[in-house]
This record gives C-alpha cells, structure tokens and sequence, in this order.
C-alpha cells in the first residue's frame, strides 16, 4: 500500500471526502454558529458544526471502506481491521470558525499501521501517512499529497522555501489552552522572536503546516498537538520538501513538532533549545 501509485489511488478518495466535508461546513459557517461545549478549558471550544462535520467525514468513509480505523477529534475511534486509519480533524481552527476569521480547515489523512497492535496516537502516528488533504473552504484552497508523489495545492506542485537563513525566517506557531502552558510557550517564544524574521500565528496548525509547503513560512513549532492536528499538514509538508520532527531527534507528536526546509531545521531546531524548548 505505501506505493505511490496505491497512495494516489487512496488519495482521490480523501480528496473527495474532504471537499464534501469542507462544503458542508463551509455552508453551516454562514448560517450561523455558537458554541456547543468546552473541552481543556473553558476557550477551548467545540460547535455542534465541528460534530457534525465529522460525523458525515466518518460516513463517507465507512460507506467506502468499512474495515478501516477512524481515529478523529471529537468521536470515539473506530477500530479497524484493514491496518489503515483515517486521522480526521473535521474543523482545525474552531475559534477562528466560529469567529468568522477565514483561517480554519478540514483535514483529512489515512495511514498505514506500522504492525498488527500500532493505531494512531492522540499526539503522533505510530506507522506512514499514506494520503492528506487539508481544505481551506473560505479561501477555496485544496493542499493534498501523497507520500512519494509530491504536494500540491490546486494541482500546482508545492516546494518548501530554501535557501533562507535563521534571522530571515518568517516563523509559524500556535498556543496551548492551558494558562500554566502558555505561559511557559510564551517564555520560549521570547528567545526565539528576536532571532527571526518574525512569528506569524494563524490558528490552525493544518494551515501552518500547508503554508509551509507553499512557501508562505519558511518554519514552524508548536507543542500539544494531536495527530488529527497536523497528520495530513505534515504529509504535505514532508512531500514539499520539508523536514519534520520531534523533540530530541524524534518523530513529531504531542511533546513537540518541528518543520522547516532541511537547510535551515538544524539551525532552528538549536534555537528552539537555547530558547528553553527541549528541540
């Protein structure tokens, strides 16, 4: 399944199921929408429009492929026995979605196991991400990719911008919940501000991730993400020519991820550490 022939192939499929996901939303967004609950804490929100999104995303695709494993943000996962999972974050921006910001998506990914007991972890993938699609429904921009087959947005191929030295990377990020928590990225983000270009912070680390293929950013951190957070993006990246990581040489999870071109993720990667964050 990993051949980039039998990933194209999976990819049609996520594509259509998140552009059927990101019109739905898309059309709920602009009749209105109010929080249904909190999560973490009380500004970490969910709408009904987030459930409901990823109730017709897991729809579609159990519709197709029944014996696949569903791992998504708002629902319990579905156990499957095929050794794929689908790794859902129906709305990834939810703040912005519900404060009309036009910086939310739809990302939508499924990877391949790496044994009989591996499944998606709520902070990493334990296994390949075979196919991704992270839909910006506002902006009516489609990021895809699949892996040995290259990143696109809208068809046109994607690179990740190279050449750029530290103290001229325009740098993404994102914040926790949690006051102790942003406390603590705030403490980081002191070191690391006056040794780039500058820090930009879009609210969706799909988003993030997807512009950092496009040449939009030239890195990107954050801490606490979940897998449904940044599987697709970071495919995308990946197959734009990024380098992405974790914290001491890891692969990418909850504890942190990393992503900029291979040139440059060293360099940022050192100073995510002298900034206090163990990279």
């Amino acid at each position: 399944m990993t051949s980039p022939a039998a990933s194209a192939d999976l990819l049609v499929l996520v594509r259509d199921i998140a552009v059927r996901a990101s019109e739905f939303a898309l059309e709920a967004r602009r009749a209105g929408v109010s929080v249904a609950a909190t999560k973490s804490t009380p500004t970490d929100v969910v709408t009904a429009v987030d459930r409901d999104t990823e109730e017709l995303i897991r729809s579609l695709i159990l519709e197709a492929r029944p014996d696949d494993g569903i791992v998504g943000e708002e629902g319990a996962a579905h156990i499957g026995t095929s050794g794929l999972d689908w790794i859902v974050d129906p709305i990834d921006g939810t703040v912005n979605f519900l404060y009309g910001i036009p910086a939310w998506s739809v990302s939508v990914a499924v990877a391949e196991r790496a044994g009989a007991d591996a499944a998606p972890r709520a902070g990493g993938i334990d296994g390949v991400t075979l196919a991704g699609v992270v839909v910006n429904p506002v902006h009516g921009e489609l990021f895809e990719a699949n892996v040995g087959g290259g990143a696109r947005l809208l068809g046109q191929s994607l690179a990740v911008n190279t050449g750029v030295p530290l103290g001229q990377a325009l740098v993404g990020t994102g914040f926790g919940y949690a006051a102790d928590v942003r406390r603590a990225q705030a403490d980081v983000l002191r070191g690391v501000l006056p040794e780039v270009r500058d820090i930009r912070r879009i609210g969706s680390a799909a988003l993030d991730l997807a512009a950092l293929a496009a040449g939009r950013i030239d890195a990107f951190y954050e801490r606490g993400l979940n897998a449904w957070d940044h599987a697709a993006g970071a495919l995308i990246a990946r197959e734009a020519g990024a380098r992405v990581g974790g914290a001491r040489g890891g692969r990418e999870d909850s504890e942190l991820l990393i992503a900029a071109a291979p040139d440059l993720y060293d360099a940022f990667a050192a100073l995510l550490r002298e900034s206090g964050l163990d990279a």
